[in-house]
């Protein structure tokens, strides 16, 4: 129970990697607050979360808009008057060589990813400065460092994502506040399984583990992250990706 007691928000929990992390935070004692668009999922998750023992709130919201985001914050902070943790994972892709991309594409990507992150970081860093303590994971992702074929927008997001957490590690630092990027590698969430076999094999090659990771295996590292076993680590980037593109 590394997080009894502390009051987490996790972005896009509705599914995947995000809904992974939401249960293991809760598995070690944190209240977590469901940020997801699709009330349905959130709805679900907040529901295996309250079956564990904790409390949950499902709060659908579009990261992508500043209004949405701090009523979503004001709402937690009426409900349980602190955060200690908030996790900014809610992304989607639109994938599109680099002389097809869409300009409404590139926006919405990067709108959900980019600008999705900053907006959750600005709601809630007035309160831990407040408090003198939080902890913050962005998730990035392996081509945010390498780039990839035909994911400009995506892979452009995550680098900045990479960017960004940097800054605001430098930046929020002197108030105790611990601020990491996750980068995952191929994760099987319900995008990675409808990706053609032939794609998923290619990557798998090249992986030194060779297979592919689960969600659990990313949550793993960011209930770590989070917890105060890691409270000299800030600014870091961590790979989840079995070695993939290392």
């Amino acid at each position: 129970m590394r997080l009894k007691s502390k009051k987490a928000i996790v972005t896009g929990a509705g599914q995947g990697i995000g809904r992974s992390i939401a249960l293991k935070l809760a598995q070690e004692g944190a209240d977590v607050v469901i940020a997801e668009m699709n009330p349905d999922t959130g709805a679900q998750t907040a529901k295996e979360i309250e079956t564990l023992g904790r409390k949950a709130l499902s709060i659908p919201v579009d990261v992508a808009n500043q209004k949405q985001v701090q009523v979503m914050v004001d709402q937690v902070f009426r409900a349980w008057k602190r955060v200690d943790i908030l996790i900014n994972n809610a992304g989607f892709d639109r994938p599109a060589h680099l002389l097809k991309m869409k300009e409404e594409d590139w926006e919405a990507v990067l709108g959900v990813h980019l600008k999705g992150t900053l907006n959750c970081i600005q709601a809630v860093a007035p309160h831990m400065i407040e408090q003198g303590y939080g902890k913050i994971i962005n998730m990035s992702s392996v081509w945010g460092k390498s780039g990839a074929v035909s994911e400009v927008s995506y892979s452009t997001a995550k680098a900045g994502i990479i960017g960004l957490t940097k800054s605001v590690a430098r930046e929020l630092g002197r108030y105790q506040i611990n601020v990491n990027v996750i980068l995952p590698g191929l994760i099987l969430t319900p995008t990675i399984s409808k990706m053609a076999e032939k794609y998923q094999n290619m990557i798998i090659e090249n992986t030194p583990l060779k297979r592919i990771g689960q969600p659990e295996e990313v949550a793993n590292v960011v209930a770590f992250l989070v917890s105060d076993e890691a409270s000299f680590v800030t600014g870091a980037m961590v790979e989840v990706s079995g070695g993939w593109n290392m």
